[in-house]
């Protein structure tokens, strides 16, 4: 597909409740590779392979959850149209100068009927990635942490996945790749949505209560490394939420686990390649338990319920 519109998610920023604690497991449990501190206290960080600035932001505060989940576009011109799209469907927009994040441009943020904080943004530092862009040797992992590709995707939870997927589909342009129903074989449950050739982008869920995240997920290149992120997280005490294991959503591999503040996230690896043309997938609420936990075929609870 020709990506003309929405690019990539490009960051998100995290709100922990210890900086110094967190900067230090960010750096020595993920492997992330930190790119400075703001005026604000705010700590950056990027992946090994990621070249741009940073794709995570981590900000003190009293609670954990996240605070805003953005996403690349095109270019400048891009930006100015999807936001007229955005003011002409309705949605309240605000603009965020450039530098309110170190090396990133004018931002777009606007808040979905979930009550999530989107962002788009088209310029941010091009900074470089571990092996460079000329005569690349392959990169091979050879510092601390877990060292994923790159920040993926997220996913969240609030009431009107509805509204905020039609948001998603019809202004920005993505793709509804698979879905969950409720008993009622009619309302979806959780969407699984696309702005690109991946398996997903973002994902909701439906939830009695706003603005809460499920997790933000980092992407490794094979289920080895996800077993060997299993192992980083053993030697380091972390708290495994589910797997290693595998989705039936997506067909994608996967652990979740939880920072030192509860934020859950993901190592994931794997999922096939989406197209428009293709229909999404449907799962029935009899099958959800496979569709979520294809090993075990069953639900756990406490996935379903914890949630920042």
């Amino acid at each position: 597909m020709a990506m003309t519109g929405v690019l990539r998610p490009g960051h998100a920023q995290i709100r922990v409740l210890d900086i110094d604690e967190s900067i230090a497991w960010y750096t020595d449990v993920m492997g992330l590779v930190p790119m400075g501190r703001d005026a604000q206290g705010r700590a950056y960080f990027k992946t090994r392979q990621e070249r741009d600035h940073h794709s995570i932001v981590l900000r003190q505060a009293d609670r954990a959850g996240l605070d805003f989940f953005g996403f690349k576009v095109r270019d400048a011109q891009t930006l100015q149209a999807l936001e007229a799209k955005l003011i002409a469907y309705g949605v309240k927009t605000e603009r965020i100068a450039a530098g309110d994040m170190p090396g990133t441009g004018e931002r777009v943020r606007f808040r979905i009927p979930t009550g999530h904080h989107i962002e788009l943004y088209a310029d941010k530092q091009h900074v470089g990635n571990a092996t460079g862009c000329v005569n690349p040797e392959v990169d091979v992992i050879d510092g601390p942490g877990i060292c994923p590709i790159r920040m993926d995707h997220c996913l969240i939870y609030g009431g009107d996945i509805d509204g905020s997927r039609a948001i998603f589909e019809d202004v920005l342009g993505f793709n509804l790749v698979e879905r969950v129903k409720l008993e009622d074989g009619v309302t979806d449950l959780a969407t699984w949505l696309t702005c690109s050739a991946k398996a997903h982008d973002i994902a909701m869920v439906r939830h009695g209560e706003d603005d809460k995240l499920h997790h933000v997920s980092f992407q490794l290149a094979s289920w080895e490394q996800v077993l060997r992120a299993a192992d980083i997280m053993s030697r380091n005490r972390v708290s495994i939420d589910i797997g290693p294991t595998r989705h039936g959503i997506t067909t994608g591999t996967t652990i979740y686990f939880f920072d030192p503040s509860g934020n859950r996230l993901e190592t994931f690896c794997g999922g096939y390649d989406h197209y428009p043309d293709m229909e999404p997938i449907t799962w029935t609420f009899d099958e959800v338990g496979a569709g979520i936990f294809y090993h075990d075929r069953k639900l756990n609870p406490a996935f379903l319920e914890v949630v920042t």
